[in-house]
């Protein structure tokens, strides 16, 4: 079996449950506490799993170890065909492909946890200092993102879940942590709403997880 080490509330590990989850593999969940006794990111047994001291990770059975979501999720993707997460027409896929790196590259890599960290350790930046560069920069890649995506589709793009789907929807929950009005993105609201109605999406919450504190 594989194993996944992840942490209940990244939502780069949030990513790859949902795409197991509606792949219908099963893995075993690995907590990696993201603050807990200084990170456990940074402990030197996961270190050697992955490098980058970010989660998640993905062992495999033989002991190949894979990590970064995208890249996790499209071993997945090749694992798995069916059902597919990426279209096979090359112009939708390429579209679906641009909104999932709309959130895991333009929003994400700056609103992560070492980032805003570092916004205290190197510039002062108080408890709401924080909120609002993580906000600022979820509003930006929301508003490209309402946009971006199908208005008369189910889902993000056409009727069945998409990565685009699944990068969206743990960027939301992210969103509401942080309490940014999501008020002019009604289109994203509703796909997430229909994704969260799937057991696939609702199984893979951070509230659900054995770890959720």
């Amino acid at each position: 079996m594989m194993t996944l080490y992840g942490y209940w509330r990244s939502t780069a590990a949030y990513r790859v449950r949902i795409a197991l989850n509606l792949k219908g593999i099963s893995a075993k969940q690995v907590s990696v506490h993201l603050v807990k006794d200084g990170g456990q990111q940074h402990t030197p047994t996961y270190v050697l799993k992955n490098p980058t001291h970010l989660v998640p990770a993905l062992e495999l059975a033989d002991g190949t170890v894979l990590t970064q979501s995208l890249a996790i999720i499209d071993y997945l993707e090749a694992l798995q065909p069916d059902p597919a997460l990426l279209p096979s027409n090359p112009v939708a896929r390429a579209k679906v492909l641009a909104a999932a790196h709309v959130v895991a590259m333009d929003i994400h890599p700056v609103n992560n946890l070492r980032v805003v960290s570092h916004l205290t350790d190197a510039f002062g930046a108080d408890a709401e200092a924080k909120r609002q560069w993580m906000c600022h920069w979820m509003d930006k890649g929301f508003a490209a993102l309402e946009q971006m995506v199908a208005k008369d589709s189910r889902f993000a793009f056409g009727d069945t879940p998409s990565l685009a789907d699944i990068c969206l929807v743990a960027q939301y929950y992210n969103a509401r942590r942080w309490g940014l009005d999501l008020a002019p993105y009604p289109r994203l609201t509703e796909i997430e709403e229909t994704c969260l109605a799937l057991p696939a999406f609702a199984a893979a919450k951070p509230e659900a997880q054995p770890d959720a504190e």
